[in-house]
């Protein structure tokens, strides 16, 4: 298999050398080989080159099976040099829509031992299916009079019935495949009556080609109160780009934050690399200190192993993930504790054997 990484900056370096030891470490349990090439786009070298990621650079990574995702962006404390939002605009999104990973996976998934905000001490378990190439972050609009008092800016929605059915259907295949119960769409219909009435009947018409899997839904802001009071309300979730870039993070909180957050960006089709990331960005704050959480790049690399049919080290993963967090001994500085980067890494080595 073909793997390209791209470490990106601060911490993102930091949690993906200690995510290609865990690789490392399964790949030989296992029996498997991969061919490793990596990549320096982010901040850092758009600094030294003006260069965010070329098209030359995309079709290579087009090509690999997986890509493995750190962190990209600027330290907020001053950098004028980069325009904002340039390095995850050219990058990241560029990544998502040109390679057509149309969906964003996000496991929310409470572990034994991690602390949660929740007054809460049951399971929370469920899977958020996000729409990852339309909606609003498609760049479609513009500016009238920017910068006068008569200024207008226009954020115009995309919505296709293509797009919207994929997603859908993923989630319900998702769901069929590992023994989910129920798919709930989550939208904001009552207002949003064109756009969200178009997934309301893509849902209600994939759903007949499911039976047995419960169906729901729920307006995003009444999800945000639910996932809070009743996180087992909720099994699989299907939502708009928008909306899930929302709801993820979230999920991420009541799991025990960033640092335990995984994400995989896929194309189920396979006709271009799926990239997998941690999601707690490059947190400049804390980098070179040896404190970033390496937990939820070790659930990243578990998700791009299972997606390459590497089910047995995926597993091996995850199960080593849960053993560690479940001592306290084991928690870095997000989660209340003291454990370093390298601490935890090793804990997990060990704990795969």
């Amino acid at each position: 298999m073909k793997i390209a990484v791209m470490p990106g900056d601060f911490v993102g370096k930091e949690v993906i050398a200690e995510g290609i030891k865990v690789l490392d470490v399964v790949a030989a349990k296992f029996g498997f080989t991969y061919q490793r090439t990596d990549y320096p786009f982010g901040a850092e070298h758009y600094l030294k080159t003006k260069i965010t990621l070329p098209d030359s650079a995309l079709k290579e990574l087009a090509a690999h099976d997986a890509i493995l995702f750190g962190a990209v962006g600027a330290d907020p404390r001053g950098n004028a040099e980069i325009p904002q939002g340039l390095i995850e605009t050219d990058i990241l999104l560029k990544m998502r829509f040109e390679l057509d990973q149309y969906i964003n996976l996000r496991p929310t998934r409470l572990l034994p031992g991690v602390p949660t905000p929740l007054k809460y001490s049951g399971e929370i378990d469920m899977v958020i299916v996000r729409e990852n190439t339309e909606g609003l972050y498609c760049q479609n609009g513009g500016f009238l009079y920017k910068g006068t008092k008569h200024e207008v800016a226009n954020q115009i929605e995309v919505t296709t019935r293509h797009g919207v059915e994929r997603a859908i259907r993923y989630a319900f295949d998702y769901a069929k495949q590992f023994g989910r119960k129920k798919v709930a769409l989550v939208a904001k219909t009552n207002v949003l009556r064109y756009a969200h009435n178009l997934w309301m009947r893509a849902f209600e018409e994939v759903k007949a080609d499911y039976a047995g899997i419960e169906t729901g839904y729920d307006h995003v802001d009444a999800c945000t109160m639910y996932m809070i009071t009743q996180p087992k309300r909720y099994d699989v979730i299907v939502t708009t780009n928008m909306f899930g870039d929302i709801i993820t993070d979230l999920g991420a909180a009541i799991q025990g934050g960033m640092g335990m957050a995984a994400s995989g960006n896929l194309n189920p089709t396979r006709q271009a690399a799926s990239m997998f990331e941690p999601v707690h960005g490059s947190a400049p704050d804390i980098a070179g200190k040896n404190l970033a959480n390496p937990i939820a790049t070790f659930l990243s690399v578990a998700m791009m192993l299972d997606f390459l049919n590497q089910p047995a080290a995926a597993k091996a993963i995850n199960d080593a993930c849960k053993a560690v967090v479940s001592d306290v001994k084991n928690h870095t500085k997000d989660l209340g504790g003291n454990a370093t980067t390298s601490q935890v890494t090793e804990a997990v080595l060990k704990a795969i054997g």
